[in-house]
Formats: structure tokens, C-alpha cells, sequence
């Protein structure tokens, strides 16, 4: 699952208390705003200081991610947003993030999680656009952006309680260079190609869906294509059913939690709760952070909804998504299977396995 993407603690959960807080109080203000006022464009705001708060700023690149996944995050929800209207511009901005996200897949973990960020954002913004909250994608972005910077800042303030300077010093652009053609090349080419393939395929596909059905909360359908991406290089099919799986039973939770509670004071307390545990211990293996991360991104934007009556269209969609990820995890693994065949025939070798 994803093996390419290095790992040193993959099933432990590392505490980190400092991210944790600036996450917590990041999307504590927001959402409270967005409580008290009705208006869910403090939800944008919200969704960017969780993604900012993903960095560890306390690390030595912290402030920098913390500022590439704000610009990057707002970026890819303007663009989603921009692109729900028309089913051409869905298919391509769509199928480019997730061509953009095997890409970033391949330069190791933290990477990986970067392009991850983008592709969500890009999905919440196709989603959200149908609900008519905001007017443009501009506010969209700006409102992302003004959560980010506010994480940001959170986060300068705790760098100064330990003491430490608030940009530290950063490495030399051909040292970063190197260590990221070192983690590119442990995954041979023909696998990567087949992997991108697959990434552009199921996303262009799913944007694509979301356009023509014209469903209210799309990004259900998009969040689970992407949380359910992790195929299995090797060809495993019972793998990918297992990540399948395990996307629909944690979509099917937070239905379950939502339609229960139906309360938006109570799902912000939920929200905030879920997202302090979560990020201070915080998953090393990528394919359960991928998880992680996409169960507290739907929490936080569904916190303030108030059509939970539609519980079945939300599970429905997340069934969508899921089957259409496993139906291009069959292709690939069809592909596979008749490129090996066909190497032994003509006696030249097979692909890497």
C-alpha cells in the first residue's frame, strides 16, 4: 500500500501537543464564528488552519509548510470551486490533481501528504460550490488563506514560548534537490507511470460524476475516491478491498454522528474534540493518516450542515467513490496481469514486482 512513500514509524502515533494546540485554537475561532453568525464561509477558514496545522512547527521546516500548504490549500479550493459549473473543467482540474498527486507520491511521505492536502481542498471546493455560500472562488480562497495565516500565527507564538526563532534557517535548494531525486528513485518507473495512470483516471472520473449529477455535497463522493487511492502497487487486490472497506465504515460513522446529533453546537464541540486527539497523535503510517486526515476534513465541513436528513445521499456517494477506486484498482491490476503474461510469451522480462 503506497510502498514507495518511506516511513521510519509506520504504526505508531507520535504525541505532538504543540501542533495540537495551534490546530485546536486554529479552527476553534471559525467555527465559533460561524456558529454564532449562521455563515458557513467560516468553514473555509477553518479548513485552512487545519491544513496549516498538519506542519509541525516546532520542526525545522514547520513555519515553511505551514505556508506552502496554506498558499497551496487555497489555491486548490478556489480551483475546485471554479471548476464545478462546467463538466470539461471538472475532468481536467481534476484528473491533474491526481496526476499531481502520484507525482508528489514519489518524493517521499511528506510529500505525499502536501499533494493530499491540495487534492482535498480541490475536492471541498467542487462540493461545496453547489451549496451557494459563497459567491466566488476568490472569497473562497481568501477565506482559506486568512485561516491559514492565523494558524500561522499561532504558531509563531509558540515557536517564541520555547524559545526558538521564528524563521529558522533553511537548507540550501540543491541539498533538497538531491534528497528528493533519492526518495524519487526507489519506485521504478513502470510502476509509478501505471500508479499515475490509475491517480488521473478514478479522480477525472469522480469530478467528472459530481458535475453531471449535480449533487449538493459532492466532495462525499471525491473525498472517498481519494482516501480509497492507496492501490496496492503489487497487484493485491484483497488489499485495496480492505482500504475500500475501511473508507465506507468511517464515512458511515460520521453519518451515524451527524444524524444522531443534528445539532450544530454539538458537532463544533465533536469537531474540536476530534481534531485535538487527532492531530496529537497523529498516525506515521501514510495510509492511516490519509484517513485520519479525511475523516477530521469532513467532520470540520459538515460541523454547521443542517440537511442531515440526507444521510442516505451522503453514504451513497461515499459507496460511489469507493466502488469507482476499486474499479480502477481491477484495471490496473488486469493491465498488470496481461503485461506480464505477455512479457513471458515473447521471453523478455516482467515488470518489477
Amino acid at each position: 500500500m503506497l510502498r514507495f512513500l518511506p516511513s521510519r514509524h509506520r504504526w505508531t502515533a507520535t504525541p505532538a501537543w504543540g501542533a495540537a494546540i495551534v490546530a485546536g485554537l486554529g479552527c476553534a475561532l471559525p467555527l465559533l464564528l460561524g456558529l454564532f453568525s449562521g455563515h458557513s464561509g467560516f468553514l473555509w477558514a477553518s479548513i485552512g488552519a487545519f491544513l496549516a496545522a498538519q506542519a509541525d512547527p516546532l520542526h525545522r521546516f514547520g513555519m515553511l509548510r505551514m505556508l506552502l500548504l496554506t498558499l497551496l490549500g487555497a489555491c486548490s479550493a478556489g480551483l475546485g470551486f471554479w471548476s464545478a459549473p462546467g463538466p470539461l473543467e471538472s475532468l481536467l482540474v481534476f484528473a491533474t490533481g491526481g496526476l499531481l498527486l502520484a507525482w508528489l507520491q514519489r518524493f517521499g511521505r511528506e510529500a505525499g501528504k502536501l499533494g493530499l492536502g491540495m487534492l482535498i481542498c480541490l475536492c471541498l471546493g467542487q462540493g461545496q460550490q453547489c451549496l451557494g455560500s459563497m459567491p466566488n472562488p476568490y472569497a473562497v480562497a481568501t477565506l482559506f488563506t486568512l485561516g491559514g495565516l492565523w494558524a500561522t500565527l499561532l504558531a509563531f507564538s509558540l515557536r517564541g514560548l520555547h524559545g526558538l526563532r521564528l524563521w529558522p534557517y533553511m537548507p540550501h535548494l540543491p541539498s533538497v534537490l538531491k534528497v528528493l531525486r533519492r526518495h524519487a528513485l526507489r519506485l521504478p518507473q513502470p510502476q509509478w507511470r501505471l500508479y499515475a495512470l490509475g491517480c488521473a483516471t478514478v479522480c477525472g472520473l469522480a469530478g467528472l460524476l459530481v458535475n453531471l449529477s449535480g449533487q449538493p455535497r459532492g466532495h462525499w463522493l471525491t473525498v472517498a475516491v481519494v482516501a480509497s487511492l492507496q492501490i496496492d502497487l503489487k497487484g493485491r487486490l484483497p488489499r485495496a478491498l480492505k482500504i475500500a472497506l475501511t473508507v465506507l465504515l468511517t464515512t458511515g460513522l460520521l453519518v451515524l454522528l451527524g444524524h444522531g446529533l443534528r445539532n450544530p453546537a454539538q458537532m463544533v464541540a465533536l469537531a474540536l474534540s476530534l481534531i485535538l486527539l487527532n492531530r496529537a497523535f497523529q498516525v506515521g503510517r501514510y495510509s492511516l493518516y490519509v484517513l485520519q486526515m479525511g475523516f477530521c476534513i469532513l467532520l470540520l465541513a459538515e460541523s454547521l450542515a443542517q440537511d442531515w436528513q440526507l444521510s442516505r445521499e451522503r453514504l451513497i456517494s461515499s459507496l460511489i467513490g469507493a466502488l469507482l477506486a476499486l474499479l480502477v484498482a481491477l484495471s490496473l491490476h488486469i493491465r498488470r496481469r496481461l503485461g506480464g503474461w505477455h512479457a513471458d510469451c515473447t521471453d523478455t522480462d516482467a515488470l518489477p514486482r
